[in-house]
């Protein structure tokens, strides 16, 4: 069950602003980052704090409930009306549910007309809040975001790791979502209007709330503010290997989004979307059938029972996945409906000439790592079969379902 805790709202205030922070384990941080928050708060704006805590080990939660508490008694106190211009509110989740469920809740309590979402560990900079507000209130914005990558902005502390993967998650978004014109789509420090939202439903576990508004929101008018991201001094980073698989399920999701999202599929003009999702469909199977010819490979060249030579070892492999890997592409990668004898006899045999060659640049690649490079079987059959499934998908694709290769 969850509880809040909040400090009374007068009722002759309009929320204008409402802040949503969400949190786990920032207990080192939350007291330094309300107090900077609500210094750089305009003095003409009436804001609230939403403080989302997912039941932290560190009591994060128990800590701005106590800060609650310690102010609501010294107004009381002192018999004095509390003339600050922002309230807080705390809201404890019992369980760690995901960054964007967060977010949301904190949303769906909040009341401001206007709504900005940042992170607790000071790598948003609360002294960039009144340069968002003020783009927000331009008749022609409905979304701010404070980027790392627009002329100005720029990023302190991250290792070669960090930004490697950073620049990388975000090029997919741009390209890939058919969001180009937005340089900081993986942004976690945003502002919007309210109604931004109206007729969103957020269908995704991943971390960045602002991507999927981006591909969902309809003719929303959006600008992107510098700011210069700041690595966290004190806690623990949340990136780590769930947040990435959650990043690239996100992804993925938003790929089929904008699949269902059109009337046909030939109405469908994001070419970029239509190949990505039959690329990642194509290497799902291929993934399902590298692992049986991997395995079938492997097997029988090192098994107790069997100890065949590399090269027939490998072929065998090969003709296992060829049929499994056909099938499969045919009904769910390229969707082709048409399961006639004739229809259906030349397209295997397409995709078996398909197979076929790349079988053979498979196995030539394989003898050259092995005997001339003297790589490990296990290591230069993954390699071969990596190099070969980029022809095979394209060579498919063309030729034996007939599409197009972009698009």
């Amino acid at each position: 069950m969850h509880t809040n805790q909040t400090q009374s709202i007068e009722s002759h205030e309009k929320v204008a602003l409402s802040i949503v922070v969400p949190t786990y384990n920032e207990s080192e941080n939350i007291v330094k980052l309300i107090e900077a928050i609500r210094s750089n708060i305009p003095n003409t704006v009436y804001a609230e704090i939403i403080v989302v805590d997912d039941n932290s080990p560190d009591e994060t939660g128990r800590i701005v409930e106590n800060y609650i508490g310690f102010e609501n008694d010294s107004v009381s106190s002192n018999n004095i009306n509390n003339d600050k211009k922002s309230v807080i509110k705390v809201i404890h989740r019992e369980n760690k549910n995901g960054l964007i469920s967060a977010i949301l809740e904190g949303i769906q309590s909040s009341m401001g007309e206007n709504i900005l979402v940042m992170d607790a560990d000071f790598s948003h900079p609360p002294e960039t809040i009144p340069k968002m507000l003020e783009k927000l209130s331009e008749p022609d914005c409905d979304l701010v975001i404070a980027s790392r990558y627009v002329k100005g902005g720029s990023v302190i502390g991250w290792p070669i790791k960090r930004r490697i993967i950073s620049k990388g998650a975000t090029n997919i978004a741009r390209h890939g979502l058919k969001i180009s014109s937005i340089k900081d789509p993986m942004s976690g420090f945003f502002a919007f209007k309210r109604h931004v939202l109206q007729n969103i439903t957020f269908d995704t576990t991943g971390y960045k709330l602002l991507l999927e508004i981006l591909v969902k929101a309809n003719n929303i008018k959006v600008k992107e503010i510098p700011y210069t991201f700041i690595n966290r001094k004190v806690g623990e980073s949340k990136l780590d290997n769930s947040v990435i698989f959650d990043y690239v399920r996100a992804v993925w999701r938003l790929y089929r989004y904008g699949r269902k999202s059109r009337h046909l599929s030939k109405l469908e003009k994001r070419k970029s979307i239509l190949f990505l999702s039959k690329a990642a469909r194509f290497y799902t199977v291929g993934a399902s059938g590298l692992l049986m010819n991997f395995l079938v490979s492997f097997i029988l060249q090192n098994s107790l029972l069997s100890n065949f030579f590399y090269i027939y070892a490998t072929t065998i492999g090969i003709i296992c996945s060829i049929t499994s890997n056909f099938i499969l592409n045919k009904a769910w990668t390229f969707e082709d409906r048409d399961f006639s004898l004739k229809h259906t006899l030349k397209q295997y045999g397409l995709y078996t000439g398909f197979s076929a060659f790349g079988a053979f640049v498979q196995l030539s690649l394989v003898y050259v790592f092995v005997q001339t490079y003297g790589m490990e079987y296990a290591l230069s059959l993954l390699l071969a079969v990596a190099i070969a499934s980029i022809g095979n998908f394209l060579f498919n694709k063309k030729w034996t379902f007939g599409e197009k290769i972009w698009g």
